[in-house]
């Protein structure tokens, strides 16, 4: 084991000084971000290819290309050192009992619904860490720092646990000076207002629309909003009508900056899911995540 660490193994630093000139095609770059000088930086480089018995940059008077070689070993460094920094992170947190969970969630889900009920998880595991990112697609598990991932849609995801958490029914609304101003008062007065879009489910106008019964050439037409959190925003600036979760927006529904434009609500095709690797199921804090989610989800439905 001594000679393979001494062999293939460069050091740390090397590798990191390769993987940001790299990132950056550039030494200088890479200097700046290490707080190193530029001959540091091209000293590791050198280092490291005298090791591989290879070149990893083309020199072309003050621009380095990476060779068809470096380009592919640059990637397998940059994961690498990415789970590298991801496991050292865990470790840490081993410290705790508790331990530490990477979860992936939905941006708006996240602001609105789980960080809200997120003490309640931690009372009952007081010594454990959850870190949140925002992840609107699917990903591979492997190479990421995620334990889970909240999604929305079909249970398929290659390779994980999907597990049922909940359904969701959208509402149009609107500010209430909204619908005042356009004299909102059935779903078919919404034909004639500003419909505000959701990027990720374009069709949702045209299938409320259906649903309602109401036959108009206009569902598409509006201002794109990219998260739900966005559409919600606008919708409560008075920018237009807006199909939104219910769950979501429960704070303004309750507050009244906004109000229900018509009674039709839509169930959406999809579904929340909770999804974990594999080789993830039996971990005790992602177990813990799933059985409690599972609950709050139940509580409010």
């Amino acid at each position: 084991m001594t000679l393979l660490r001494k062999t293939f193994l460069p050091p740390i630093s090397d590798l990191l000084a390769f993987e940001a000139a790299a990132r950056h095609a550039s030494i200088s770059r890479a200097a700046q971000e290490l707080h190193l000088t530029q001959s540091a930086v091209s000293r590791q480089i050198r280092q490291l290819e005298r090791q591989l018995g290879m070149a990893l940059f083309h020199r072309v008077r003050q621009r380095i290309v990476l060779t068809d070689a470096g380009r592919v070993y640059a990637a397998d460094v940059r994961v690498a050192l990415q789970q590298l920094s991801a496991s050292t992170q865990q470790a840490m947190a081993f410290s705790h009992a508790g331990g530490l969970l990477n979860l992936a969630v939905l941006p708006t889900l996240g602001t609105r619904w789980l960080v809200p009920r997120l003490p309640r998880f931690l009372a009952l595991h007081p010594q454990a860490t959850v870190n949140l990112a925002a992840r609107t697609e699917p990903f591979d598990f492997a190479g990421t720092p995620f334990d889970a991932a909240i999604h929305f849609g079909a249970p398929s995801w290659p390779g994980a646990v999907c597990r049922f958490l909940m359904r969701e029914e959208v509402v149009p609304v609107a500010s209430p000076a909204f619908r005042a101003a356009h004299d909102i008062a059935t779903a078919h007065d919404l034909t004639r207002v500003a419909l505000l879009q959701q990027s990720t489910r374009p069709t949702q106008w045209s299938e409320w629309f259906e649903q309602a019964g109401v036959a108009t050439t206009v569902a598409l037409r509006g201002a794109r909003c990219e998260h739900f959190s966005m559409l919600a925003q606008a919708a409560v600036s008075g920018l237009g009508a807006a199909l939104l979760p219910r769950f979501l927006i429960e704070q303004e529904l309750a507050a009244g900056s906004l109000v229900q434009l018509a009674p039709q609500a839509l169930a959406s095709a999809g579904a929340y899911h909770l999804v974990y690797p594999e080789a993830r199921a039996h971990t005790p804090l992602v177990v813990a995540l799933r059985d409690w989610l599972v609950r709050e989800c139940a509580a409010g439905a």
